[in-house]
């Protein structure tokens, strides 16, 4: 996938913002912008779309360090990125803002449970206590799902933002 000029300046831009809408949500756990960010730059360009998750993932990693934590991360907004990627194209437009939410809630309800195997293999735990961890981080789960849900009203006017900046950006 070849980038043009704009292009990069697009997607660095995008994944410094998904940077930033973290940080600056931070005081909230669990609740972010991101799977929003993820849905929205998908629908819009497609594979290319994993740069600005990327860039995203590596400044997470610049700023707040390379550890175990980190390392889910290279896949887990890549699933979410991948499930937009199979939805059709054609979708009926009163269908988009349901599929889009339910995506997103439901990204932020298996969070943990996506999360758990690299904790399995960085930890050396067995299955009983792989579950268990899952199982301990289910109210935060919770909160990221219910909150991926209410940020979701925010996909499609973003999606016609990056469609209509598109026109206009040289």
């Amino acid at each position: 996938m070849k980038l043009n000029i704009k292009e990069i300046a697009v997607f660095g831009m995008l994944g410094a913002m998904m940077f930033a809408s973290k940080i600056l949500m931070e005081a909230l756990p669990n609740i972010h912008l991101l799977g929003v960010f993820t849905i929205a730059t998908t629908v819009v360009y497609r594979q290319k779309a994993l740069y600005p998750i990327y860039i995203y993932v590596l400044l997470n990693g610049l700023f707040s360090g390379f550890n175990v934590w980190w390392v889910p991360y290279l896949y887990i907004w890549t699933i979410l990125w991948g499930a937009v990627m199979l939805l059709p194209k054609n979708m009926p437009k009163k269908a988009k803002p349901f599929v889009y939410s339910g995506l997103c809630a439901l990204h932020g309800f298996w969070f943990g449970l996506l999360y758990a195997p690299a904790q399995a293999i960085f930890f050396g735990l067995s299955f009983e206590a792989t579950v268990a961890w899952v199982i301990s981080g289910l109210p935060f789960d919770i909160v990221h799902g219910i909150s991926n849900l209410v940020c979701s009203v925010l996909i499609c006017p973003i999606i016609a933002v990056l469609k209509k900046s598109e026109k206009y950006i040289y």
